[in-house]
């Protein structure tokens, strides 16, 4: 003969209290996320701003990279190897600011090549 168990005092929540407290889970981890992500909102300076800064950048070491390569032809105490950094560096800034332009017109072409 089986021996006779206690009745279990089980009981099953509805439906609603359990999608009710997933609901909630799920929207607190959402506002968590939201707070630890960056609000979306227009940069403080506007992109014509930064690419004047560039430019100057770019202009401020093209001149210090022709005066290095000016001290190093005049004998004038510049290493070989200032002369190439500061040129290298003139150069890459430049190389960059040129390829943000570039991918500024593409995508200014790619927009007004829209169709509405």
């Amino acid at each position: 003969m089986l021996p006779t168990l206690p009745p279990l005092n089980v009981t099953m929540p509805d439906a609603r209290s359990v999608l009710g407290a997933a609901l909630n889970n799920q929207s607190q981890s959402l506002e968590s996320t939201a707070t630890a992500m960056p609000a979306l909102h227009p940069p403080e300076t506007p992109f014509s701003a930064l690419m004047t800064d560039a430019v100057g950048t770019v202009n401020k070491l093209e001149g210090e990279a022709r005066r290095s390569i000016d001290g190093l032809m005049g004998g004038s105490g510049v290493d070989v190897h200032q002369a190439m950094i500061a040129s290298e560096k003139a150069s890459l800034a430049l190389e960059l600011t040129l390829a943000v332009h570039n991918k500024a017109v593409q995508s200014y072409q790619a927009v007004m090549g829209m169709q509405f």
